[in-house]
């Protein structure tokens, strides 16, 4: 019932920590342990302790995610790459670094600048991760192979 009602709302709203965990396929005790080990996801607490993410940390969680269940990383492995990088590294130019606290400007943005939700985003961004990381792969096998 919570991920339908999730489905009507708009792109940009926020939503509770019932509705990411069910449209990202993750239990929420997860992503509450996930925000003590990443910095960057900070969503917004209201009385009561109730959790609100907004679309760029749900876009986060998403990148996250695929690093951690489909491409293998440690969560060392997905720190490292965050403290590196930064969150633009793992979600592209759509979410703005955390430390910055840009995500309003996303947030004005979001409905307007792609007709695709956050959640579909997220799986966009971790189906080219994969697929670049099946072509790096690909291109290193065919490096060793060439240098026998």
């Amino acid at each position: 019932m919570a991920y339908q009602a999730a489905e009507s709302k708009s792109g940009d709203a926020f939503r509770t920590i019932s509705e990411v965990s069910a449209s990202l396929d993750i239990p929420q005790h997860v992503l509450r342990f996930w925000e003590t080990k990443f910095s960057q996801v900070k969503p917004m607490k209201r009385a009561g302790g109730r959790r609100y993410y907004r679309p760029g940390d749900i876009v986060l969680l998403g990148a996250i995610r695929s690093l951690l269940y489909d491409d293998g990383y440690t969560i060392r492995g997905v720190q490292k790459i965050l403290r590196e990088k930064g969150v633009r590294c793992l979600v592209g130019e759509k979410v703005a670094d955390n430390e910055n606290d840009n995500k309003d400007r996303f947030l004005a943005n979001a409905g307007a600048s792609t007709k695709t939700s956050t959640s579909e985003a997220a799986v966009v961004n971790a189906a080219t991760h994969r697929e670049l990381s099946s072509i790096l792969k690909e291109l290193h096998s065919l490096e060793s192979e060439l240098r026998r």
